[in-house]
């Protein structure tokens, strides 16, 4: 891959901000499991950055999460950023439920 622009970066690190904000509230609101997309962020991530099937990571281990391992370290500083921005948007969604639950909403 290339270079990426400061102008990507900031417009897809708020992207995945919104985007990951928006799914954790929803899944909060219906599975009422405060933190749920918080936990499910790192699979999501892993989904994005790996390029080994999922059934690898169970019949195959040795090589699959050595693999996942590579690729993660192997990410740019931008990619990382971007893929840090909605793990924050996921946390930030975690924290707004518990502020709307101490304020009385229950709905949430």
């Amino acid at each position: 891959m290339g270079e990426i622009a400061i102008e990507q970066v900031i417009v897809s690190v708020v992207l995945f901000f919104v985007m990951f904000f928006g799914i954790g509230f929803l899944l909060n609101m219906l599975l009422r499991v405060t933190w749920m997309m918080a936990l499910v962020y790192p699979i999501i991530v892993a989904l994005i950055v790996d390029e080994v099937s999922w059934y690898e990571y169970i019949m195959n281990p040795t090589s699959a999460w050595p693999a996942l391992i590579e690729r993660f370290s192997a990410l740019q500083l931008g990619d990382a950023v971007i893929l840090t921005g909605g793990f924050l948007g996921a946390v930030v969604s975690g924290i707004t439920m518990r502020m709307l639950r101490a304020a009385g909403y229950r709905m949430f």
